[in-house]
């Protein structure tokens, strides 16, 4: 029998994952131009040989260490092979976004949930300082978690948006004051919450339907926690537009360890 491309065996680079020290940020994903990679039972696999180029741009971005470059024998790599599997992967990612985008519709509008009602607050009237009184909230807008905000929301239209982990609120103690003044929230957990990929959508809509003006991500110094900002950059390169982003580490005792435009 003909041996074809696909099949050939040859000694050459790959890339080798330590399932132990992955936490399944995905920010390999976003780094991989050539699709060859997929979280999978929240750990980070090469779902085909053939799609790896075993080049190791994926490592860069990784926070645990968990991605190596080795030498072994594993299918040749096939450039047409990895074409026809993206535009596999473009086709699938725009069913499943119209998909998406039903969902969110129908939440939207039928979700009879009190958590998900669409509230605007009206500004205070006093702002008291820290250390003379109650600390006023800045929170102008309700629902706030990814899963029940709607994007088209008129307190996300033309608006700076905060996009915070969980964990931040209860970590930095001026929160309110120094992060959230004048801006909409969005918060999310990349460790723990499920169906991400409406996330990724979400934040799309947000730059291209909402246009918003910024965008600000603040997370944990947990490695998990950086899922959160590859999950903003991949809506951010779906979307049409482009939106300056900031973002910024805060440190389990409250610190901010890191604060930049990207």
């Amino acid at each position: 029998m003909t041996e074809t491309k696909q099949q050939r065996l040859v000694s050459r680079k790959i890339i080798q994952i330590d399932e132990d020290l992955c936490s399944g940020c995905g920010n390999c994903i976003v780094d991989c131009a050539e699709g060859a990679l997929k979280i999978i039972d929240g750990k980070a696999r090469v779902i085909n040989d053939v799609f790896c180029d075993g080049l190791g741009a994926c490592i860069q971005g990784c926070p645990e260490g968990a991605l190596e470059i080795i030498e072994r024998e594993a299918v040749e790599f096939d450039e047409e092979a990895v074409e026809k599997h993206l535009e596999s992967m473009k086709h699938a990612e725009h069913t499943e976004t119209e998909q998406v985008k039903r969902i969110v519709a129908e939440h939207t509008t039928q979700c009879g949930c009190p958590s998900a009602q669409t509230m605007v607050f009206d500004e205070p009237e006093t702002q008291t300082e820290v250390g003379t009184g109650k600390v006023p909230s800045a929170l102008r807008q309700w629902p706030v978690q990814m899963h029940l905000i709607n994007p088209r929301a008129p307190y996300y239209q033309g608006a700076d948006v905060l996009l915070s982990a969980d964990c931040v609120g209860f970590s930095y103690g001026d929160f309110h004051r120094d992060f959230l003044k004048q801006k909409s929230l969005a918060i999310a957990c990349p460790k723990l919450d499920q169906g991400k990929e409406i996330y990724v959508e979400k934040i799309k809509s947000l730059i291209d339907d909402a246009k918003i003006n910024t965008l600000t991500v603040a997370i944990m110094e947990v490695p998990c926690c950086s899922g959160l900002l590859a999950l903003a950059q991949e809506g951010a390169k779906q979307a049409s537009r482009k939106v300056p982003i900031k973002y910024m580490v805060i440190g389990i005792q409250g610190n901010i360890i890191k604060e930049e435009w990207i």
